[in-house]
């Protein structure tokens, strides 16, 4: 690579052609910052309605979980991060004993959604998902259960056909 001579070079001319650019930029957008950035915590971009984020467990009336343990979820998941262990009552009724979804391995791909045959598990709209431990990225029954979000509008199962 040849470098140009030190008598045809200017540093000084360079730099101000530099910041002439940064000026014009400047008076083009006529000094109105909101139309290039955002106030991140305050003002948030809009989200598409099938963003996958974080997961949110739906409940009965009376707060026990929907999720009947079928073990769906857990055999349809490609990167093998929900654990189940089913459990029975009196009744016959089939209920998680221990729910848990880690959100580090999660690809977020929206299947144990689909697939959960009484809608129990969703992925929802939240994306703020910072923890100071990894432990914390451990998503028990208890935590999905109180997860405050609404959830992605992934599929309609009473439009299967998407119409």
């Amino acid at each position: 690579m040849k470098r140009p001579a030190q008598k045809k070079t200017s540093y000084i001319r360079a730099s101000l052609k530099g910041m002439a650019l940064t000026f014009r930029h400047l008076v083009k957008s006529g000094g109105d910052q909101s139309t290039v950035t955002l106030d991140y915590p305050e003002e948030k971009k809009p989200l598409s309605p099938r963003w996958r984020g974080t997961h949110v467990m739906e409940q009965h009336e009376d707060g026990r979980p929907k999720c009947v343990a079928c073990g769906l979820c857990p055999t349809v998941c490609p990167a093998n991060c929900i654990r189940l262990v089913p459990g029975e009552d009196d009744q016959g009724n089939r209920y998680p004993i221990v729910y848990e979804i880690d959100e580090f391995r999660c690809i977020f791909c929206g299947m144990c959604q689909e697939v959960c045959p009484v809608e129990a598990i969703h992925v929802g709209q939240h994306y703020e998902n910072g923890e100071y431990t990894r432990e914390r990225f451990v998503y028990d029954l208890d935590r999905l259960m109180n997860q405050e979000h609404p959830s992605t509008l992934l599929w309609d199962p009473s439009d299967p056909a998407g119409e």
